[in-house]
């Protein structure tokens, strides 16, 4: 067979594309981080061209996706998607994102990372970080089981046929390994478990030597007559009978495989972090197709003729087809071959990282020597002294320049730009699967513990990583200093990629610049003396979001709430001063702030519920922003909180995510003075809005650390220098004491659980009234057993140490 060549190269997405299916060989559906997903129509095969039209557009990242063929009561078919805001969604390609969907399926409490469909037998199968996979009815879309035996997240599922579905999940991970992209994450159990569509679980493989990300049905006449395949973190392919027996192995990759699929070509089709798509005949990998990206999230396949469909990092759907006929035209190919030759490679993702540029063979090796299999790579010394990579293509029988190996972060000396300032380091931390990474900025004259002090807080993330962060940084700029560039970073710093923090990695242990923390022992975590806020987001999402809602509004006769073009103005007028004041590190004051904490404020006090969540969002990080938000005045006179109290956001429960985004706000506050100044004064009001939330045991995990959050932040005014001695800071602590020995029984997530107790253990300091109310009131004993028993993490078990130290003190003991 010839080899795939560019077909075509689809670029409407703004951010990484994380799904993909090709039904038909003139359609394509695409997911992404973006929130949307987006039908391609075929116009014309020569040259291919496609038509683009956005299916859904969501308030969030949009991680998996399936598709029903047309039947006689779906006769376009259905598009089924997924993602953070744990709600699947089915819908038809031909309606418009503001028609309803024709079902929206609930149950899932967490981020929907895995969906796949029997068209037979009629169901949908999902996977979810909420630790369960779920079989839904595809009509009466109810759940008809929940596949419950993994413990942690569900990553992979395969509904192999009408007896059987096949997960791949993810036993307990604690905190510790900061829910990072680390080497055991995912399905940590390393197990594949097949089930009964009614629940029942059938047995368990054991063998994968790392957490499993994909399965896919193998063709039936695939020489190895294997049933399935499996794939994940340790670059391997398996090959399995359903009865556990592993029949064969495929190697090639060097990295992490997220994608795998069955072609009509009797071919497997895999993709990965290593930046590549790979065709699999029998065992041996027969073509290798590197992209101009980091990440090839997912590759699909047409039944129809075989062609390959990849989505990727670099937010680019493409098409790739063996037949002359459909592929691109020859200077569309080259531009592509050029795009990936002119890309960096950071060191670290080739070979071991470590690259001695004395010990590299020059150009001539590349006309002297062929390579020993399909994509094998070489990293060739230039005469200019740059490195280049090479990869071996057995169909080309030559080497094919794939890229430029570049050197860490900060490595060359010069500035990073990063928020609208310059920074000498700005690493990448990946926090969750399905969300981008956070950025970590550093300079060189900070204290790596005043740097890793902010980047916690600016991200809302628990206190206890304090070491691990500030551990990276000095670990990783080692013998730098100012004014000079620094060395390159340890080998064994970051396996995964340029700049990329994975804790739980052993880092150097060589002496670095500046301080070197301790961590032979936990530090204590009490007193909580910090804020806590969140402050990122996607400010261009959440603008288009609230568009499309005023036009919906107008649409159905509400013309008289919906906003002017004067109004749509100032949002667009705000949205740049927004970005820019959550990037300094002072709230800042502007009149396009003022008048825009005014406008969305409006919107929450005038809108449905329905549509307020983007408003909600917006108004978050305002809060966090600018005072003018905390000294907002509306023409009647009222206050941001009476806007909130009055708006109905707090009594729809049916909203979650309303809820939890307002008491975001409520945080938030406490970033600027005149918003401390509000939280004191209203505190009566927003304890009353907040309480019964507090004490619920809500599936929402966001909302549960929400509230825990704004208690955090109320711990550490009350127990600041200028509260601590008034009376009412007794008062409010005795309440909010309650509120969270309740919180922490309840709740079942464990960083709602983490911070309740930080909080908790805050409000002890407010002295002995306090202290004796928990020990003989409130049964902060009971609490403190409850969270030992359901979270098994090292740093519950230090704070709640810490705890019962001062409630001791209480006791005489």
């Amino acid at each position: 067979m010839s080899d795939y060549k560019l077909s075509a190269s689809l670029a409407e997405h703004e951010d990484d594309v994380r799904g993909v299916v090709f039904p038909t060989s003139d359609l394509i559906v695409s997911a992404s981080r973006d929130a949307t997903t987006r039908v391609w129509k075929l116009l014309s095969q020569k040259p291919p061209k496609y038509d683009c039209t956005i299916s859904t557009h969501g308030s969030s990242f949009i991680n998996a996706i399936t598709y029903l063929l047309p039947t006689k009561s779906y006769p376009e078919g259905l598009i089924i998607s997924g993602g953070k805001d744990t709600i699947i969604e089915a819908r038809q390609p031909g309606k418009p994102p503001e028609d309803n969907a024709e079902a929206l399926l609930l149950g899932h409490a967490h981020n929907v990372c895995a969906l796949d469909v029997n068209p037979r037998d009629g169901f949908i199968v999902s996977g979810s970080w909420d630790g369960t996979a779920r079989v839904w009815k595809i009509g009466s879309w109810g759940c008809e089981a929940v596949l419950e035996a993994h413990g942690g997240s569900v990553w992979a599922v395969l509904a192999y046929d009408s007896d059987t579905i096949i997960t791949g999940g993810q036993n307990y991970m604690d905190f510790e390994s900061f829910k990072m992209l680390i080497k055991n994450l995912g399905s940590a159990d390393k197990l594949i478990r097949l089930f009964r569509p009614s629940g029942k679980l059938l047995h368990t493989i054991k063998g994968s030597a790392d957490v499993v990300r994909a399965l896919c049905r193998v063709p039936s006449d695939h020489p190895s007559k294997a049933d399935f395949a499996s794939a994940g973190n340790d670059s391997v392919i398996r090959l399995w009978k359903l009865d556990g027996r592993q029949v064969g192995e495929l190697h090639g990759h060097e990295s992490f495989i997220y994608s795998l699929v069955g072609s009509p070509t009797g071919e497997l089709i895999s993709s990965g972090e290593d930046r590549t798509v790979r065709i699999w005949r029998g065992s041996e990998c027969v073509q290798t197709i590197t992209h101009p990206a980091i990440s090839v999230w997912v590759a699909a396949v047409s039944p129809d003729n075989g062609d390959i469909v990849s989505g990727a990092s670099d937010r680019i759907v493409r098409v790739f087809s063996r037949d002359p006929d459909r592929q691109a035209a020859p200077e569309v190919i080259q531009a592509f071959d050029e795009s990936v030759k002119s890309s960096s490679i950071p060191q670290q993702q080739v070979g071991n990282g470590n690259i001695n540029k004395e010990k590299l063979p020059g150009p001539g090796f590349l006309e002297q020597k062929s390579g020993t299999k399909e994509g094998q790579v070489v990293m060739i010394q230039e005469s200019n002294g740059s490195v280049s990579a090479h990869q071996w293509s057995q169909g080309a029988g030559r080497w094919m320049n794939v890229g430029t190996v570049v050197d860490a972060a900060g490595s060359s000396g010069k500035k990073t730009h990063h928020r609208g300032k310059d920074y000498d380091y700005v690493f990448d931390v990946d926090i969750e699967d399905g969300k981008p990474p956070l950025k970590l900025p550093y300079n060189l004259s900070q204290n790596p513990y005043e740097a890793a002090t902010k980047f916690i807080q600016d991200n809302e993330l628990p206190m206890s990583y304090l070491d691990q962060v500030a551990s990276f940084i000095t670990s990783n700029t080692q013998g730098a200093t100012l004014g000079q560039a620094p060395q390159p970073e340890p080998a064994a710093a970051d396996p995964w990629g340029s700049g990329r923090y994975v804790p739980g990695e052993n880092q150097s242990s060589a002496v670095a610049a500046g301080p070197t923390p301790t961590t032979s022992s936990r530090p204590k975590v009490l007193p909580q003396k910090t804020y806590l806020s969140i402050k990122t987001a996607n400010l261009r999402t959440i603008k288009k979001k609230v568009e499309e809602l005023n036009q919906q509004l107008i649409a159905e006769g509400s013309k008289d709430i919906s906003l002017t073009p004067s109004m749509l103005s100032t949002l667009s007028e705000m949205l740049p001063h927004l970005e820019a004041s959550l990037a300094n590190t002072t709230p800042q004051s502007n009149p396009s702030l003022d008048s825009g904490v005014g406008l969305v404020l409006t919107i929450i006090a005038r809108w449905p519920p329905s549509h307020v969540l983007p408003a909600l969002d917006l108004l978050r990080l305002l809060t966090a922003s600018t005072p003018a938000a905390a000294t907002y005045r509306s023409p009647t006179s009222e206050n941001f909180t009476d806007i909130l109290s009055t708006s109905g956001v707090f009594a729809d429960q049916d909203r979650p995510n309303n809820i939890m985004l307002a008491t975001r706000a409520f945080s938030n506050l406490f970033e600027t003075p005149a918003g401390r100044t509000l939280a004191d004064d209203d505190f009566e009001r927003i304890h009353d809005l907040i309480k019964d939330t507090a004490v619920s045991s809500t599936s929402n995990r966001n909302l549960s650390i929400a509230v825990a959050t704004l208690y955090v932040n109320y711990a550490v005014l009350l127990t600041s220098e200028s509260y601590r001695s008034m009376p009412s800071s007794v008062d409010r602590g005795l309440a909010l004491g309650d509120d969270l020995t309740k919180l922490v029984r309840t709740s079942a997530d464990s960083e709602a659980v983490y911070r309740a107790l930080v909080a908790l253990g805050t409000l002890l300091g407010l002295g002995e009234e306090v202290k004796i109310a928990a020990n003989e009131v409130y049964d902060a004993e009971g609490a403190l057993k409850k969270a030992e028993q359901a979270v098994k993490e090292p740093r519950v078990k230090s704070v709640v140490g810490e705890i019962r130290a001062l409630l001791a003190s209480a006791k005489g003991l």
